[in-house]
């Protein structure tokens, strides 16, 4: 999901395994019984010092799976003539990192060689949406890590100009249907966006309006007074929601107002299944919170690596 930097891209699709893999909750039980508790510990630390680490963990978690499934493939360092994932334009903004290299490095201490970083961002991502007042979850675990990442891929990540055509040829090719799209679309209530990821709807629209009429428009110009037509502050942007360190359901609330960053998220309402169900999110937090739930194990849950590494940043 892509909630800071995006790039329009084109339909190159990589087949992913069914969801159904062979993850199981207790997978590391035997092997390696404090995983949780040295994961959770290595968020809570970051989030402590840094108070966008919630974001970070999260978004890195989707654009990890909906690229080769969920392999890890994001973490990996560029090498030589290879540009990896995490330099795709849709990833620049991505950190955090080290997060994941703390709860790596600790783990390997306790049992070497046994948990995969896959594991671990998907483990850190529900941490971060726990932690920052959302519910939990068993995470199914047993994913492998990958050793291909390729920034030219990064093309695949669902943008935030998105049609709602666009965005649902973008999820069925990962096995993700309308519901997931709609439930997955509210990890924005997390985050914040640069300018030139909505810059498209409050300057320019089209050939007569400069500013997209689905707008609230005392919401636009909000907008166009923090990122003007020619905007030369880097990081000049808007929160995703009102509450932005909050998980909450405010995101579909401020959707239906129009007060809507993304023209993707906009795209939501215009069919009427997934409306009724961006309406019923921002009726009841506890609807949304469950479908949220099945929809990350969902995601999470599709294939990607071959191996455990032990350094999450290098194949070797």
């Amino acid at each position: 999901m892509e909630a800071i930097v995006a790039l329009a891209f084109a339909f190159l699709v990589f087949p992913f395994s069914s969801p159904a893999q062979a993850l199981s909750s207790n997978c590391y039980d035997h092997t390696c019984p404090q995983l949780e508790s040295i994961v959770s510990s290595a968020v809570q630390k970051a989030m402590s010092n840094d108070k966008t680490v919630p974001t970070a963990l999260l978004r890195m978690h989707f654009h990890d799976c909906f690229i080769r499934g969920c392999d890890a493939s994001v973490l990996l360092n560029s090498k030589g003539k290879n540009k990896a994932e995490k330099d795709g334009p849709p990833n620049i903004s991505l950190h955090a990192f080290y997060v994941i290299d703390n709860a790596k490095k600790a783990l390997e201490s306790k049992c070497p060689g046994i948990v995969s970083c896959a594991d671990i961002l998907a483990l850190a991502a529900r941490d971060a949406v726990a932690m920052s007042g959302g519910p939990s979850w068993e995470v199914p675990k047993g994913r492998k890590d990958g050793r291909i990442s390729l920034a030219s891929e990064t093309r695949q990540l669902p943008a935030p100009t998105f049609n709602i055509s666009q965005l649902k040829q973008n999820f069925a090719q990962r096995g993700l249907s309308i519901k997931d799209l709609v439930a997955l679309s509210g990890g924005h209530t997390l985050g914040f966006s640069h300018c030139s990821s909505f810059q498209n709807r409050i300057h320019n629209f089209n050939a007569t309006l400069d500013v997209d009429p689905t707008m609230n428009p005392s919401f636009a110009s909000k907008l166009r007074s923090v990122c003007p037509a020619h905007n030369k502050v880097k990081n000049a942007g808007s929160p995703l929601d009102s509450s932005n360190l909050i998980f909450d359901n405010a995101y579909y609330k401020l959707l239906l107002q129009g007060n809507s960053i993304f023209s993707s998220d906009q795209a939501l309402l215009t069919t009427p299944k997934t409306k009724a169900l961006v309406s019923k999110f921002a009726n009841s937090q506890k609807a949304f919170e469950k479908a949220f739930v099945e929809s990350m194990i969902k995601m999470s849950s599709l294939a990607g690596g071959q191996e455990i590494r032990l350094d999450c940043r290098v194949v070797r």
